[in-house]
């Protein structure tokens, strides 16, 4: 696969395509064509920007048609008939069933713009700088909202001072048997803590850059209830794991929790076009005209196809419970893997269709089982402070056979590498079908 005109003329800044170094031309549901015709399964679903999957057909025609009709493609902030229709459908389908009042704000395209906006409206909100953030979050890498990121790598790229952030434990962050709530609340209690009292905390609920780290329900009860007693806003960082990821909509929905602001991006599309936005609580809406702006705030290709993606999979319960089943095939397979490689240190953790096959940090192992995955056919990606988690993250709409074929090849490509390494099974994995 010849490559040399992106080694040539593009910086060395990209990233993906060194773990998957082909030339991908077409794309249709869960599957990747290279330029060979070579077909690969999606595990990797665009970091979680397709969760409908590839140029889905509904979407697709929705879209085209609007093309076809001339209809509005760039507006900045002006109305237009798709933002109208748009805000009518989430408002339908998702903000009343689930008894939700919130502002929303159409930010920049991508979600480092939602999260910038959020931190600014909570900092103006509350007349505060600092922020609270977790250990392996991650929230983007332009000023303010790289700030709020964990990771090294991003940060020592920003070639500034990063500030006005407190980072805190997450949940689990030193193991099963601590809660680090506890932490958080004597240091917000405590005078001589050395904690500015923060405007917000931004949390994500499941930290997929960050190892697929999944906080408990009760964790983000308590945390909820930190921020109400402090008086700090409580933003939820929904970018990867909103539209449907972790089974509901939004991910908090089952700790019974209610933010004061979420941030939306990646799948709010439904066809990998960019889109952002910001959801308030209305008493939070103290932006002057045009104080946060940007000329791609408004792109009705997306709006259209976000408005369709919720019609088509958000008027009944039926898409969610397919997630739920989805999942546990995907659970099960990995815990079967896990268990039969006792002695290699494997374990599972995640929500939904977030799964990580997590492995011992600082041997290379989920690398070497994505390379080796990639050249059976599959394209998956690792994440975690080190690479230790090979991340499952395919579309929320894979066929059964499909998923079961990509878990194949996952099985196989972990037998080898730990083989290699000299690791053997100590049982036969028994795997359920769809």
């Amino acid at each position: 696969m010849d490559l040399k005109i992106f080694d040539r003329m593009e910086s060395e800044v990209r990233g993906y395509v060194r773990s998957f170094p082909v030339i991908f031309s077409k794309a249709s549901g869960s599957e990747l064509f290279d330029e060979s015709g070579r077909r690969y399964i999606d595990f990797f679903s665009g970091a979680g920007t397709l969760n409908y999957g590839h140029n889905n057909a509904v979407l697709k025609d929705r879209m085209i048609e609007y093309l076809n009709a001339d209809g509005v493609v760039h507006g900045l902030d002006m109305a237009t008939s798709a933002k109208k229709y748009f805000l009518q459908t989430i408002e339908r389908l998702i903000l009343k069933p689930r008894d939700l009042r919130y502002t929303l704000q159409f930010t920049g395209p991508t979600g480092t713009n939602a999260v910038e906006a959020a931190l600014k409206l909570a900092r103006q909100v509350k007349g505060r700088h600092n922020v609270i953030s977790f250990t392996h979050g991650f929230h983007g890498v332009s000023g303010g909202s790289l700030a709020a990121t964990a990771n090294s790598k991003f940060r020592k790229a920003a070639g500034m001072a990063l500030g006005n952030t407190s980072f805190m434990p997450f949940d689990g962050y030193f193991g099963p048997d601590v809660n680090t709530i506890v932490y958080l609340e004597r240091m917000l209690s405590d005078p001589s803590s050395g904690l500015d009292l923060p405007a917000a905390v931004i949390v994500e609920t499941v930290q997929g850059e960050g190892g697929v780290n999944v906080a408990s329900q009760r964790w983000l009860r308590e945390l909820e209830r930190l921020c109400r007693q402090h008086d700090m806003l409580l933003i939820v960082d929904d970018i990867q794991v909103g539209c449907g990821r972790t089974g509901g909509f939004f991910s908090f929905e089952s700790a019974g929790i209610s933010p004061d602001i979420v941030t939306l991006s990646k799948s709010l599309s439904g066809f990998g076009l960019p889109m952002s936005l910001v959801l308030f609580k209305p008493e939070l809406d103290v932006w002057e005209p045009g104080a946060h702006s940007g000329t791609f705030r408004g792109n009705n290709l997306a709006f259209v196809t976000a408005a369709q993606a919720l019609e088509t999979y958000w008027s009944d319960d039926a898409f969610q419970q397919g997630v739920h089943a989805k999942e546990a095939i995907v659970r099960d397979w990995l815990e079967n893997l896990a268990h039969s490689y006792r002695d290699a240190g494997l374990s599972v953790r995640g929500r939904g269709l977030i799964q990580g096959l997590v492995t011992p940090p600082g041997e290379g192992l989920a690398n070497r089982i994505a390379h080796r995955a990639f050249e059976l056919g599959v394209v998956i990606e690792t994440s975690g402070a080190h690479d230790e988690v090979l991340k499952v993250l395919p579309a929320l709409t894979i066929p059964g056979e499909q998923l079961e074929h990509g878990l194949e090849i996952i099985e196989r490509a972990t037998t080898e590498v730990l083989a290699g390494a000299g690791r053997r099974p100590r049982t036969l994995k028994v795997a359920g079908g769809v």
